[in-house]
Formats: structure tokens, sequence, C-alpha cells
């Protein structure tokens, strides 16, 4: 699918790249999942499918967190407080170490809770502010929450399928 443009765009994206995802999860053997032996989101790092769960979660939780901000009027670090741009890949490992302590399965359902709250705070607006509108320097709100979820979603997909093939999983 293309970019999204509009908030109707913006749902059906998430809605469709996150079945999909979760159709992949529900078919990973629960031994396998804390095995570091998908690519990681540094370079020459190595991570877990727990793991990739919960960078997924983290980023939702952030967009969740960036928009609780501003919706009181307070300022936001973006991307999160004590991490620039460029450090994504420490950001990652933050995020692992934040769920560390949930398994498979109780991971899923985080992220599950988490794609609900963002699908609720995107029908929470209209067009006009999640596509009309600079919300964060050049890019728009509605962009914003794409970069930070449909997008991560076929990235983690394509991730978890080529590991899958690697380990002869169907």
């Amino acid at each position: 699918m293309a970019v999204p443009q509009n908030k109707i765009e913006l749902l059906k994206e998430i809605e469709i790249t996150f079945t999909k995802l979760r159709e992949d999860l529900k078919s990973i053997p629960i031994e396998l999942t804390t095995q570091k032996t998908l690519e990681g989101h540094s370079k020459n790092t190595l991570m877990s499918v727990n793991n990739l769960v919960s960078y997924l979660i983290g980023w939702g939780e952030l967009v969740l967190k960036w928009h609780h901000k501003k919706n009181k009027n307070k300022p936001v670090d973006f991307p999160e407080t004590g991490y620039k741009w460029n450090e994504l890949g420490k950001l990652a490992q933050k995020f692992y170490a934040d769920y560390q302590e949930l398994d498979f399965i109780a991971l899923q359902d985080k992220l599950d809770t988490t794609v609900n709250e963002l699908q609720t705070l995107i029908k929470s607006y209209d067009n006009n502010m999640l596509y009309e509108q600079s919300w964060y320097e050049k890019w728009t709100m509605g962009r914003m929450i794409q970069f930070n979820t449909s997008s991560p979603y076929k990235n983690a997909r394509a991730r978890i399928r080529k590991w899958k093939k690697e380990n002869s999983l169907k």
C-alpha cells in the first residue's frame, strides 16, 4: 500500500500491517522467542523475537506519550528524553530492557493493547489535524504516527519471515 495520505488510509494501513504481523507471530514456537538470532536494530547486533515485539511496543507507547504531552501543552523531547534521532540503536536497547520481564504471550497482549490505543488516538483526530498541518518539524501528525506504527510493523514482519525461512519454520 502507498504511504497513507489521510485518516482512513492510516487506520487501514495499521490494521492491515498489524493483522499480518500478528499472524506471523502466532506461528512462532514460544521456546524460540528468547533466542537472540534475529538481526538487531543496531549494526552487528542480534535480538530475540521478544526484543522485536518490545521494540514495537516501545515505539507505540512513545507515540502515545508524545500525544499525551502535547495535548497537555507540555514539551516533548523527540524522540525520547535522553536520546537523539541518531541514537535509535540505544533507544531500541532501552525498549528491549523495558519489557524484558514479559514473556512472549504477555508481550503480544501488550502490543495488542498499544495498537488499540493508537487506533483510538487516531480516531480522536480529524483529517485536518492528522494531515493538513505540521506537527513535528516538517512532518504531519499522521506521518509521524505512520513512521512509528505501520512502517515498523512491515519491517518486523519482513525480519520475522526471513528468520522463519532461515530456521525452516512455517
